[in-house]
């Protein structure tokens, strides 16, 4: 029995449905359940997601079970890496816009880009606040 048949089958009888209910909520043949719960076929993406709004759980729950809850932790963490990235990008960006406008120059304006906040901040110190 494969992972998607038996969350289909905990699933189903935590809830107290049969196969029969189930098949007919998803307009499939109770053969077609069985054979899920077996593991001798899987259901399609369309009914993967018919079967987790039935049951009223995610999809991670229904290929990978309830003890799957690590994902929310590394999502979070993942979260404040795309921050820090866009965080470098926008430095990027604003040195590349900086050098342009004082040099005039493609090139100082992608050395600058790669300088990033760095050189964001030397010119602030160095012809800002002087």
């Amino acid at each position: 029995m494969n992972q998607v048949g038996k969350n289909i089958k905990r699933l189903r009888t935590e809830k107290g449905v049969t196969q029969d209910e189930m098949a007919e909520h998803l307009s499939v043949t109770r053969q077609a359940v069985s054979n899920w719960e077996r593991g001798t076929t899987e259901p399609d993406i369309d009914t993967l997601e018919k079967i987790c709004a039935y049951f009223d759980v995610p999809m991670e729950e229904l290929i990978y079970g309830a003890k799957r809850n690590t994902c929310i932790s590394r999502s979070v963490t993942t979260g404040s890496g795309n921050a820090a990235k866009i965080g470098v990008t926008m430095g990027s960006c604003l040195a590349m816009i900086i050098s342009y406008s004082a040099w005039h120059s493609i090139g100082w304006a992608i050395l600058h880009g790669f300088m990033s906040w760095g050189y964001v901040l030397y010119y602030l110190i160095k012809y800002i606040w002087n």
